[in-house]
């Protein structure tokens, strides 16, 4: 399981990456790893608002379809449209693959997210 040490991550398997007041968002390897392969990925519409914890996306695999929650509250700026084209994208890289970009709404709530360690001890006692 890799987890990047620069990322936030929470506890519905959802990485973050914050770069100045936007959040990119995608599922985590663990996640990707649990689902199998990736063929079909539902994404929000721009400008959508969504609060902590919303349903954010749907990613659909061989196996099953799991929604993608908001990490955090915010407005949809940027969707991945490659991955209407290419959803296995996920399977191959998931940090490098994001599937959707907030505004952060409310930048306190980054405090509450995990950090590697975190998530991989997490992780760890799910197992």
């Amino acid at each position: 399981m890799k987890v990047l040490k620069n990322l936030k991550y929470t506890d519905s398997h959802e990485w973050v990456r914050i770069e100045g007041n936007v959040a990119y968002i995608g599922i985590t390897d663990h996640a990707q790893s649990q689902m199998g392969e990736l063929v079909f990925v539902d994404l929000p519409m721009l400008d959508d608002e969504v609060g902590k914890g919303d349903p954010l996306a749907v990613v659909e695999s061989v196996k099953a379809a799991s929604d993608v929650y908001a990490p955090l509250s915010g407005t949809v700026i940027k969707v991945n449209e490659e991955l209407q084209d290419n959803p296995g994208a996920v399977n191959e890289d998931p940090y490098q693959n994001w599937i959707v970009a907030l505004e952060i709404s409310d930048p306190a709530e980054i405090d509450e997210l995990m950090d590697a360690d975190a998530y991989e001890a997490f992780c760890q006692q799910e197992e």
